[in-house]
C-alpha cells in the first residue's frame, strides 16, 4: 500500500486527491508542518528536501508533487493520454503549475494572507501577478473542458488545489468566469472533495 506523507496544503491535496480518482490504496501519514515534524530525521530520510507531500510505494521514496503525479498517472494507466499530442499539452500545463503557478501563488499567500502590510511592494507585485497567471488559465480554459485537454488530467489536480485558496490570494473568482465553472465543477467530484478532507476533515471546500 501507497504511504502518503502530507498536510493539508495545496501540494498535499494534488496527491491526496490523485490517489482518490485513480481509486489507489493508500495509508495517510500526516506530517504537522506547523510543528515543523517534517525537520524530523524520519521524514529528511524519504525527503531531503523537507517539504511535503511524499509517497513510499514498494520501498521506492518519491517527493515532489509534479514527480509523485507522474508516478501515480504510470502506476494506475489513468489521467496522462496515450497520444503524444494530448500528452504534451498536459504535459506543459503540469510544468505551467510547478515553475509558476505554484510558486507565484504561494507568495501571494505568504505576503497577502499571513503577513499583510510587511511590504507593499511585495504585496502589489505578487497580487499582479497571481491575476495575471489567473488570466492565462481563464483564457486556456474558455478552449477546453479542463485545462490542458477536454478530459480530465493530472494538470487540472495539480493547478485546482492551488485556485481552491483564492481567498488567500485576495482573489474574486467570479471575475475568471471559466475558471470559476471549472473550478466548481471538479468541486463536486467525490474524489476531490475526499482527496481535500486528507489529513484533516475538518476542512471543506470554500464556494464562492
Amino acid at each position: 500500500m501507497i504511504q502518503l506523507y502530507t498536510w493539508g496544503t495545496p501540494n498535499g491535496r494534488k496527491i491526496s486527491i490523485m490517489l482518490e480518482e485513480v481509486a489507489l490504496p493508500y495509508q495517510v501519514i500526516p506530517i504537522d508542518i506547523s510543528k515543523d515534524e517534517q525537520f524530523s530525521p524520519a521524514f529528511l530520510a524519504i525527503n531531503p528536501n523537507n517539504k511535503i507531500p511524499a509517497i513510499v510505494d514498494d520501498g521506492q521514496a518519491l517527493f515532489e508533487s509534479g514527480a509523485i503525479l507522474l508516478y501515480l498517472a504510470e502506476k494506475s494507466g489513468k489521467l496522462l493520454p496515450d497520444n503524444a499530442t494530448d500528452k504534451w499539452q498536459v504535459l506543459q500545463w503540469l510544468m505551467w503549475q510547478m515553475a509558476g503557478q505554484g510558486p507565484m501563488l504561494g507568495q501571494a499567500h505568504h505576503f497577502l494572507h499571513f503577513n499583510p502590510g510587511k511590504s507593499e511592494y511585495a504585496e502589489g507585485r505578487y497580487f499582479q501577478e497571481t491575476n495575471r497567471l489567473y488570466g492565462v488559465l481563464d483564457r486556456q480554459l474558455e478552449q477546453h473542458a479542463h485545462v490542458a485537454t477536454d478530459e480530465l488530467s493530472i494538470a487540472d489536480i495539480a493547478i485546482w488545489p492551488w485556485v481552491s485558496r483564492y481567498q488567500f490570494q485576495k482573489i474574486d473568482l467570479h471575475k475568471f468566469s471559466n475558471v470559476l465553472e471549472w473550478y466548481l465543477r471538479l468541486a463536486k467530484r467525490p474524489a476531490f472533495q475526499a482527496g481535500y478532507q486528507v489529513p484533516d476533515a475538518s476542512q471543506e471546500i470554500l464556494i464562492p
